[in-house]
């Protein structure tokens, strides 16, 4: 998909898209934008752009990364020179006290939670700007209940969480003036694969009716990025009704 001119729609770019709530907002989104689908398995990208196709005319394109490797983040970003949304779904989960969570798992957490969506926004930011000094752009980051409050046995994930909620803070003071929102998007325990791992780690039997569905998340996103510009929804807190 070439961003090198103002597209007939406008375009997001996605990470995390091949499962879970990145997959959702792609759903969502691929009757309103042409989509860029960032993730690692490039199977099932292929299958989810097959199944967007088939609903309808959606162009959409996978682009298969690894956040985490500075050089080829670089490489696959080079050629988008324009972008109206970027929506960070890609994220770890590694649950631990401070007292088992070695030094590795913070790294990597902080890795992939933080220090990639940074690099990731960074790297986007001349394109973001593009159509911020037109219609406007916007940079979801889809958080976490624990960006906002720590619990036992979660340090490392809420730590690398509440530092991505600094991140947005941050990054919507300097480049509100360019056109670009900011939202953080915070939603409780979300029926994922994720979740799956979670509940068989605090050794609970898993029922995903007691858990946010991913398409609700993905409302809270389209929520977002759908407001008027006039408006900027900074912080959307999204839990289960039960």
């Amino acid at each position: 998909m070439s961003t090198t001119s103002r597209p007939e729609r406008p375009t997001a770019l996605i990470t995390g898209a091949s499962q879970g709530i990145g997959a959702a907002v792609a759903r969502l989104l691929a009757p309103r934008y042409d989509l860029l689908l960032g993730g690692r398995d490039t199977g099932r990208l292929t299958a989810l752009i097959d199944e967007l196709t088939a609903a309808g005319p959606v162009r959409a394109q996978p682009l298969p990364v690894e956040l985490t490797d500075d050089a080829a983040l670089a490489e696959a970003l080079s050629g988008i020179d324009r972008l109206d949304a970027l929506v960070h779904s890609a994220g770890i989960g590694e649950l631990g006290t401070v007292a088992e969570t070695p030094a590795a798992t913070w790294r990597q957490q902080f890795d992939v939670n933080v220090v990639a969506v940074a690099e990731t926004t960074r790297l986007l930011l001349p394109a973001l700007r593009a159509a911020g000094a037109g219609a406007g752009a916007d940079v979801v980051l889809v958080n976490s209940g624990s960006g906002i409050t720590a619990k036992a046995g979660w340090a490392s994930y809420a730590a690398s969480k509440f530092a991505l909620r600094a991140f947005g803070d941050a990054l919507r003071a300097e480049e509100s003036g360019n056109g670009i929102r900011v939202t953080s998007v915070h939603p409780g325990r979300v029926d994922t694969a994720m979740q799956q791992r979670v509940v068989r780690h605090e050794g609970g039997e898993y029922d995903g009716s007691l858990f946010l569905r991913p398409e609700s998340v993905a409302a809270a996103v389209l929520a977002a990025l759908t407001a008027s510009r006039d408006a900027q929804i900074t912080e959307l807190v999204v839990r289960h009704q039960g």
